[in-house]
């Protein structure tokens, strides 16, 4: 998710100034835009080699780092907030990670394909497993480990004794409020612990 739009939109969740943790941050794209729009500072983690590559020729700073293995170099409350944007479920260990993000941060924001939108929804009521713009790839080949709906986030915050501060879907870029679990692609939450 690297429309402008988008990234405005998860960007108005990150107060300006703050010292921001992009988890799994992909090219740096996102913590580019927060340091030069925001006036943010912090660090990605990536594994990727290219990624690492590319966020440090965008001047972003970056750990190369395998979220499987935790955040333990970081102590409690060390940054503003914590971003975790299409990386929840890509992790053996979501869970365990919604946990860290929020210990390691005020407050965190996640971002993820919502496996409930209508399109998905048709899908498997014909019997498929959905391909779509937001989930591209087929069900045998797909980098994601988990699929998970706006719902489901919703009580796992709970179970976890986390707070909801804001949450919304996002389609086409656009903030989706109403009916966000049926109509958007992606599902946002801004959160702290309870």
């Amino acid at each position: 998710m690297t429309e402008k739009s988008a990234m405005q939109a998860l960007a108005r969740l990150v107060p300006p100034g703050s010292r921001v943790l992009d988890l799994g941050c992909g090219n740096g794209a996102m913590l580019d835009y927060l340091q030069r729009e925001r006036g943010c500072s912090g660090y990605g983690v990536e594994i990727d080699d290219a990624n690492v590559l590319a966020c440090v020729q965008r001047g972003v700073d970056v750990i190369q780092l395998n979220l499987d293995e935790g955040l333990a170099m970081f102590d409690d409350n060390s940054f503003d907030v914590v971003l975790q944007i299409d990386t929840l479920q890509h992790l053996r260990n979501a869970e365990t990670m919604l946990r860290e993000t929020a210990r390691v941060g005020r407050t965190g924001v996640v971002a993820f394909p919502n496996f409930a939108h209508w399109p998905n929804r048709l899908s498997i009521l014909r019997g498929r497993m959905p391909v779509t713009r937001r989930l591209p790839y087929q069900w045998y080949d797909t980098p994601n480990i988990r699929v998970g709906t706006y719902k489901d986030f919703e009580v796992l915050a709970t179970k976890n004794s986390l707070r909801i501060l804001d949450s919304f879907g996002l389609q086409d870029g656009q903030e989706v409020r109403w009916l966000p679990n049926a109509r958007a692609g992606t599902a946002v939450f801004h959160f702290e612990h309870a």
